[in-house]
């Protein structure tokens, strides 16, 4: 083979491609701001550790650990707190609990918040979700139209509650 198409290097590794950042505000709920707090004191931490690795040959998790604090820090930079306990529980807002039955009568329960903290399995929401979108400003004895790819369901909230 030709030497022409060979990359000698340093055994160095050029820095990992930033993680994708949403064009969305960064809001989050004080657990959100905590647990993203976290996160990048772990990842500083998983850092340290392994530069301290006396066999430093693979650096792609070193990398990949400072292409995690980037992005950790970037979102903490740009988060935008926003208590719900300070917001009246009058209708949806964002960090509120709601709990919604469907046309069977079956509830569910789902939390508004940051994307960094959403979990589906959980039952927490991005605002830009569709679900979100269709609860939020609705009050209690509210129906609200969920447009899901499935079909339109209809929900009506039954409680507002801070987490």
């Amino acid at each position: 083979m030709s030497r022409a198409f060979v990359k000698e290097g340093d055994g160095s590794l050029d820095p990992l491609p930033d993680l994708p950042i949403s064009p969305h505000p960064n809001h989050v709920t004080p657990a959100g701001l905590a647990d993203l707090q976290s996160r990048l004191r772990e990842a500083q931490t998983r850092l340290a550790a392994l530069k301290a690795r006396p066999d430093r040959l693979d650096k792609l998790p070193e990398a990949a650990a400072e292409r995690d604090i980037r992005y950790l820090e970037a979102r903490l930079r740009s988060a935008i707190l926003i208590d719900p306990a300070t917001l009246p529980v009058t209708e949806v807002a964002f960090g509120h609990i709601v709990t919604v039955a469907d046309e069977d009568g079956l509830e569910t329960r789902f939390q508004i918040t940051g994307e960094d903290e959403a979990d589906a399995a959980q039952g927490r929401i991005t605002p830009q979700s569709p679900l979100a979108r269709a609860l939020l400003g609705a009050a209690v004895g509210d129906v609200v139209k969920w447009k899901k790819p499935s079909g339109t369901v209809e929900l009506e909230v039954l409680r507002i509650e801070c987490p």
